[in-house]
């Protein structure tokens, strides 16, 4: 039999294998060897397929000889997708209790605004959705609630992908009708996000691992409210999600929240994490409260 054939990529069989592809991309400059084993397994397997390889044996090989391959890893172990409210019990129990208290708990101190990080903000829609929340909040209010979102990308492209807030109308499906035609300009088959709507967003590249940097530069002192960090935490090994989670709460107020995605609960159920509402994906530091 082909010796080929006998070695399918199966990094939780093989060891070694998934030792082989870290150590050759490592040799181009890229470092995967943070990423979770079976993330990190999948991927490559889709790759393998693109590339028509049979084995493992041979797609590593292609990998050694072929930069440009490696470079479609890693981008390929980036993921950037995203939606416009995303979780709707999230953003519900934002709206209803999470934004009331912290704007309470401001007022309390005299804290001039609501500070809230994007960490890996994609496209931006989670920002955007934020933002939306926050000035639909503020209508009728005598007294508005002041804020400003930091949406960061470790991918320089995604952030100016962000920032330009164009979309397409499947990605609004979520949205109501009066918020697209409110806080969108439909430009032929696309909407882009008004002015108005970006004004209290700053976007910009942060890698999440950068180990000089403790929070966005714009920020200047960290002191966030929530930090949302969602979609981000589960591709990554457990020493790695680590040391994102102690960066990220670092930056936080000592109050304040870390908000992750539904598949991600349980990651912070098993740690120094509270979980404020069943389901909700908001969580606070047991530790710092």
């Amino acid at each position: 039999m082909n010796k080929k054939l006998q070695r399918p990529v199966n990094f939780r069989e093989s060891e070694e294998e998934g030792q082989e592809l870290i150590s050759i991309m490592a040799l181009n400059n890229m470092d995967v060897s943070g990423f979770d084993a079976d993330f990190l397994e999948k991927s490559t397997r889709k790759r393998v397929a693109a590339m028509h390889c049979e084995s493992a044996d041979e797609y590593l090989a292609l990998l050694g000889q072929d930069n440009s391959e490696g470079s479609l890893l890693l981008e390929s172990l980036h993921v950037s997708y995203s939606e416009f409210f995303r979780n709707p019990l999230t953003f519900a129990v934002l709206e209803r209790i999470i934004f009331p208290a912290i704007f309470a708990q401001n007022q309390h101190l005299n804290r001039k605004e609501i500070r809230i990080w994007s960490a890996a903000c994609a496209g931006g829609q989670e920002a955007y959705s934020v933002a939306i929340l926050l000035e639909e909040m503020n209508k009728g209010r005598k007294e508005p609630m002041n804020y400003r979102i930091f949406a960061t990308d470790k991918l320089s492209d995604q952030v100016d992908e962000a920032r330009r807030g164009v979309f397409s109308q499947q990605a609004l499906a979520k949205m109501t009708l009066m918020w697209a035609e409110q806080w969108f300009d439909k430009r032929g088959d696309v909407y882009v996000v008004k002015p108005d709507l970006k004004r209290r967003i700053d976007f910009s590249v942060f890698d999440l691992l950068d180990k000089e940097s403790s929070c966005p530069s714009a920020s200047i002192f960290g002191g966030f409210d929530i930090v949302f960090c969602s979609n981000v935490l589960f591709y990554y090994k457990p020493e790695v999600r680590s040391v994102m989670l102690e960066k990220v709460t670092s930056c936080l107020s000592k109050d304040g929240y870390i908000v992750v995605s539904e598949v991600e609960r349980d990651l912070l159920n098993k740690s120094r994490f509270r979980e404020v509402y069943p389901q909700s994906g908001i969580f606070r530091n047991i530790e710092r409260v």
